[in-house]
């Protein structure tokens, strides 16, 4: 679980397309989220990990006068809005590390390793300002914000204090074969992690999230996990990133889960979901 483009259509290429994240949810919330999460499903299939997909490709960059760092690899674009693409870009580059806590990044900069100008840069980076990924530095650009263990520990309790009880109520409520229905968005986070593909483990472990808590038909529950889960997969200041065993383990769990929910176990469904979070790859 947690153990967490273009020149106006397309940006010359360096790995396989990534599928937006969709926080807003239309329609009926779990099929919404089970059609999302088969999207994520058949891009993880063409995916290569971050570090083969880019190897050395990570560059130093300089932004005019600002401090100079590593700047992250311009990933594939396809569709949406520019602005989208580039925020799903900027989202995968946290993942995987490619943006460094505590490092500060020009829009102008980064605007020209994508292949597009610095206005739909800095307006991807106002959003994960927004999302508390990174904070605006004025005349200077965007510093990626420095997480550190405390606070991913508090966004672990917040979680577990709003899941746990909606997946216990679940439990108790949804009959086994809807639990059947996210057997595939689980494998798909399996995965991903067997390939130690980080960002693409990121977006199918919200997706195995979304699916179960849109089981409670309730919008605004949806949008604050979101919101929660997409900040405690920011990486910590200094850290190693997840190795591919860990992130192996953890996608286990999603399975472990589902046959609990299944079997109505509300204790093993309690104790999995709490060690889940607070011992996450992301």
């Amino acid at each position: 679980m947690e153990r967490g483009r273009a020149r106006e259509a397309a940006v010359p290429p360096s790995g396989a397309a990534r599928v937006p994240a969709q926080t807003r949810v239309e329609g009926d919330p779990f099929e919404a989220s089970v059609r999302e999460a088969s999207a994520v499903r058949e891009a993880s299939a063409v995916r290569e990990p971050s570090a083969v997909r880019e190897g050395s490709a990570v560059r130093e960059g300089s932004a005019r006068g600002e401090h100079t760092h590593s700047e992250p690899p311009a990933p594939r674009v396809r569709r949406h809005s520019v602005r989208g693409q580039i925020l799903e870009a900027l989202r995968a580059a946290l993942v995987d590390g490619e943006l460094v806590p505590g490092e500060v990044y020009s829009a102008v900069v980064l605007g020209e390793r994508f292949g597009v100008s610095a206005t739909p840069v800095r307006e991807a980076m106002q959003r994960l300002a927004s999302e508390g990924a990174v904070e605006v530095v004025p005349n200077r650009g965007f510093r990626v914000t420095a997480r550190t263990p405390g606070e991913l520990a508090e966004l672990a309790e917040v979680r577990a204090l709003i899941e746990v009880p909606v997946m216990l109520r679940l439990a108790r409520t949804v009959p086994a074969a809807r639990w059947a229905e996210l057997r595939p968005l689980a494998e798909a986070t399996t995965q991903a992690a067997a390939v130690g593909d980080r960002a693409g483990y990121a977006e199918s472990d919200r997706a195995f999230h979304r699916a179960v808590l849109a089981l409670a038909g309730n919008r605004q529950l949806l949008q604050v996990a979101e919101d929660l889960h997409r900040r405690s997969q920011w990486p910590l200041t200094a850290a190693p990133v997840a190795r591919r065993a860990e992130l192996v383990a953890d996608a286990a769990e999603h399975l472990a889960l589902l046959d609990a929910l299944t079997a109505q176990d509300l204790a093993v469904v309690q104790a999995l979901v709490r060690e889940h979070f607070t011992g996450s790859a992301l």
